[in-house]
């Protein structure tokens, strides 16, 4: 158990502290507050400038406690004075904004070995530091390889360039500052090859999109346990009943042999162990619904705590569920998503699952202020109190939140249960989600319409009915919709594609005429076609309508063969072909009358034409 000072008014002192140490004696210097923690009203000093440890409290609550320290013993004497005057000044100002534990963290963890390379060039001072040495650093960072590693990639590059650039802007308000700018024609991207663009004109390094087959397994077989799931949570309260009786007197073994009796009777195998196997899946199974249908990152779902999910209802009678949580990445602070009901329900069984865990730490946080008030332990399990995923540590001594690497591993466990063949990181469900909903939009997945309600057709995301919720969420999806909209212009462009329909054959036409000079090149003519082309899917066609109320986009699909904004290409082939087969069908009947014959005859000639332009062999015959 750690105890932490108590200092009167500490939370003033912290506030009105300089925000730069250099010109501080020594012993004054040494005394400055470096991080403090609110523990029942109470501000407590977590850790003062002359400390070889600083301990930052966590920014979000996927965070464990001890990945939030600095330890300055890792930097070489001669530099560990400047390093903390460094870090001192980054904590205080930051660069552009204020800084948070994490990024704090992060950038002390890469300066370390920027420090490790000035100490074997016998460099003891930021002050001698010159655009020799930072070349040379580059060279020594690409090159140097620990045993058992790759190379080091260029987002890692980036990452230890970074802690060199803001070690020069947070030196310049220290006693030893770097002189001139590591590298002041370029920037840490540019050097780690991150500034180039890829074949399509985009950057590289986007997170990786589950595919269709395999996020369908995935959220089928979560979902499926999420359904399953009060039967679930009623076989572990019992058992948990069990455990509890006489006052927890009973020997573990006598309580394992009513527990299996127990199972056995209610018609459940394996015992204990598959009911405790299934409750971490069933949290697993809930985190991916969530993040499935709301598109947060983990963080955000990290946070979430009793009462997270309400309702509202508008004037027609529908209802609009909401999630209540908080961001970190864009500085979001208290924000709300629109989630579907399903999403809603999976948060009503974390509800119930988190209850005995969060009894835990309630049970803790007593204990602890029993025997010290002034434990900063307190002030992180108070964090943790009423959060709905919850997990016990690794050593079971405590209960916290589950951190990003224990859901790195549990998404791991969810996969090789299921028989999933694909590497699941948690970050890969902002962009499903993202892709999907633009998709949807798009018109492949109109469900999501039915769960949103309401959408625009250029994508504008309208239905901001809470000025509360995540603005970065609608440009994720903007960008993954301008992704799908300049895969389509790219089959537009191809001569080798044929097109049919009003305005497919208009394409077809002017991708060889002349005006296609106007553009730079290819890639430059995709991406202006896209963006200024309102696309859209309506199963059978690509529309360029604006709006959605031409009847070719329900009760009269032919009439897309001749529409001026329809574009018609080999993979809607199929469609046509099968409307042509059942029209003969139809073409057969003899109670259609005879202005039934003559539209069934109308659009087999549409279905004909369609197939003749695509190069389709059409198949049957009309009599």
């Amino acid at each position: 158990m750690r105890t932490a000072r108590v200092v009167p008014s500490v939370q003033d002192d912290f506030d009105r502290q300089p925000s730069h140490a250099s010109e501080l004696p020594r012993a004054e210097r040494d005394k400055l507050v470096v991080s403090i923690a609110r523990v029942d009203g109470r501000w407590i000093v977590l850790s003062r400038f002359g400390d070889e440890v600083w301990q930052l409290l966590p920014t979000t609550s996927n965070t464990r406690l001890g990945r939030s320290k600095i330890d300055f013993s890792r930097i070489a004497l001669p530099l560990r004075e400047t390093w903390k005057e460094c870090f001192y000044r980054y904590m205080r100002k930051g660069l552009r904004k204020r800084a948070v534990s994490t990024t704090i963290r992060d950038r002390f963890q890469v300066s370390v070995a920027f420090a490790e390379f000035l100490h074997r060039m016998n460099i003891s001072r930021l002050g001698q530091v010159t655009q020799f040495v930072t070349s040379a650093y580059i060279q020594w960072r690409r090159e140097y390889v620990q045993p058992g590693l790759r190379p080091i990639g260029k987002s890692a590059l980036v990452s230890c360039l970074t802690a060199v650039e803001t070690l020069y802007e947070v030196s310049q308000y220290t006693s030893d500052p770097m002189p001139t700018h590591p590298w002041p024609d370029t920037s840490a991207s540019h050097i780690a090859g991150m500034t180039g663009q890829t074949s399509n004109g985009r950057r590289g390094g986007r997170t990786p999109l589950i595919p269709d087959d395999v996020f369908a397994k995935l959220f089928q077989a979560a979902w499926g346990r999420v359904q399953a799931a009060q039967r679930l949570l009623d076989l572990r309260d019992a058992l948990q009943e069990i455990e509890n009786r006489d006052g927890g007197r009973l020997s573990i073994s006598r309580i394992n042999q009513i527990q299996n009796a127990y199972l056995e009777a209610e018609g459940v195998g394996g015992g204990c162990s598959t009911i405790r196997s299934d409750i971490r899946l069933l949290r697993t199974s809930c985190y991916i619904v969530l993040a499935s249908l709301s598109g947060c990152r983990n963080h955000e779902l990290s946070f979430l705590e009793n009462g997270a999910c309400y309702s509202t209802r508008d004037d027609e009678g529908n209802t609009y569920w909401w999630m209540r949580s908080q961001s970190t990445k864009t500085d979001e602070g208290r924000t709300e998503w629109m989630i579907p009901e399903a999403a809603a329900r999976a948060i009503a069984v974390m509800e119930r699952f988190a209850i005995p865990l969060q009894d835990v730490v309630k049970t803790e946080i007593m204990e602890r202020r029993r025997a010290n008030p002034s434990d900063i332990e307190i002030a992180e399990a108070l964090r943790h109190q009423n959060a709905l995923f919850l997990a016990n540590s690794a050593t079971k001594s405590r209960v916290r939140t589950l951190s990003l690497h224990g859901w790195k591993k549990a998404l791991a466990d969810f996969c090789a249960v299921h028989e999933i063949s694909w590497e699941l990181a948690s970050h890969q469900f902002r962009r499903a989600f993202a892709n999907y909903a633009a998709r949807s939009q798009f018109g492949d997945l109109r469900y999501l319409r039915e769960h949103f309600k309401h959408w625009s057709m250029d994508m504008t995301l309208g239905y901001a009915l809470n000025a509360n919720q995540e603005v970065a969420l609608y440009l994720d999806i903007l960008q993954e919709l301008d992704v799908i909209k300049e895969g389509v212009a790219q089959i537009w462009l191809d001569p080798r594609e044929p097109l049919s329909g009003g305005y497919g054959t208009s394409v077809v036409a002017w991708r060889g005429s002349d005006a296609v000079t106007i553009f730079k090149n290819h890639e430059h003519m995709v991406r202006s076609i896209a963006a200024s082309t309102a696309i859209r899917s309506t199963g059978h066609a690509w529309c360029t309508a604006d709006d959605n109320l031409c009847i070719g986009n329900d009760l009269e699909r032919t009439r897309c063969s001749t529409c001026s904004n329809a574009a018609i290409g080999r993979a809607h082939g199929h469609i046509y072909q099968g409307m042509y087969d059942h029209l003969l069908e139809v073409a057969q009947c003899s109670d259609i009358g005879i202005s039934g014959q003559t539209r069934v005859q109308r659009d087999l000639e549409r279905c004909r034409s369609v197939l003749s332009e695509l190069g389709y062999a059409v198949k049957g015959t009309s009599q």
